[in-house]
């Protein structure tokens, strides 16, 4: 009886059969994309999320909410519920276009509730424009923009205890609802006595800490630490500590970043409903795309003449 050992062949069918159909799903996901790459614009893949995340809807408890304010989207026609007049401690306040982290910060964020109907009083130091004289803008006020307190000495140096005078003199008038201490503007031995006080924080020290730990990483094996970070370990764990025992006299806080709020949140142990975040983006109404001033930007930097682009894909996604 004779036997066929004859080797199998291969499954051919089944062979080519797979890999059409991986060429087949590359394809389909490549062509898509190469559309929306050539058809769309560089500003608009670049957005981040919370710029074209916004929540269709929501209703409850603000203060219950997980996500960044940002998301929300206010109807500009339709006036608050209730009207508050809120009070801002702000070591500076931008004029016009001119940049800034913190202050720029608490411009969008208060001019947008004053565009709202409520009423802000800002509590900054003296601001000059170029000329040397406090611009108009100061001077004047109207019904949605916010009103501003300079306190009295030099331009761009926060004295808070000018401010809090300022503040007094606004507060025997009518009282305020909420007040804010932009960066921990206000001193906590003035601040303790206010209800309603918010505070926001632009960089905790653990968030310090975590940066240069991460810093450190980056190290090659055979490449010594670096003396600063080794004596910087000493300073900032102290005063992670500090702040971890401190921050819960504060009865809100503001964190700018979503990371922040889970510090704030699961290792500062400060309770959900005392955590809120408000991211720190950019003012699109304020600031636009220069095609000529980015060309010129990437051709002093040596930038290739080739685009870049840049995908940013949703957190549901």
């Amino acid at each position: 009886m004779a036997f066929n050992n004859k080797p199998k062949k291969p499954h051919l069918i089944s062979f080519h059969s797979n890999v059409f159909a991986t060429l087949l799903f590359i394809l389909a996901f490549t062509v898509p994309l190469l559309f929306l790459i050539l058809h769309t614009s560089t500003s608009y893949l670049c957005k981040p999320p919370f710029a074209s995340n916004k929540v269709k809807s929501w209703s409850g408890d603000l203060r219950n909410a997980l996500f960044a304010w940002n998301r929300l989207s206010f109807p500009h026609i339709q006036s608050p519920p209730v009207t508050l007049k809120i009070a801002v401690f702000s070591r500076k306040w931008p004029i016009g276009t001119t940049p800034g982290g913190m202050e720029r910060h608490a411009y969008t964020l208060h001019t947008a509730l004053a565009r709202r109907g409520h009423r802000v009083h800002v509590f900054t130091s003296p601001v000059v424009n170029n000329n040397g004289h406090p611009p108009d803008v100061l001077t004047t006020s109207s019904n949605d923009s916010p009103r501003i307190h300079c306190h009295e000495g030099e331009a761009g140096k926060w004295q808070y205890n000018k401010a809090w005078e300022l503040f007094n003199d606004e507060n025997q008038r009518q009282p305020f609802d909420v007040i804010h201490s932009e960066s921990v503007a206000l001193p906590h031995s003035l601040a303790r006595n206010l209800k309603n006080l918010a505070v926001s924080w632009h960089g905790i020290a653990l968030e310090s800490l975590q940066s240069s730990i991460y810093q450190d990483l980056t190290r090659k094996p055979n490449e010594p630490m670096s003396p600063a970070f080794n004596a910087s370990l000493y300073g900032v764990v102290p005063k992670v500590l500090k702040e971890i025992r401190f921050f819960h006299n504060y009865a809100h806080h503001v964190a700018i970043s979503d990371s922040c709020g889970e510090m704030l949140r699961d290792v500062y142990q400060i309770p959900r409903k005392r955590v809120h975040v408000i991211l720190n983006g950019v003012d699109e109404n304020g600031f636009g795309n220069d095609l000529s001033l980015g060309l010129d930007f990437r051709s002093e930097i040596g930038v290739p003449k080739m685009l870049v682009w840049c995908l940013v894909w949703p957190e549901d996604w």
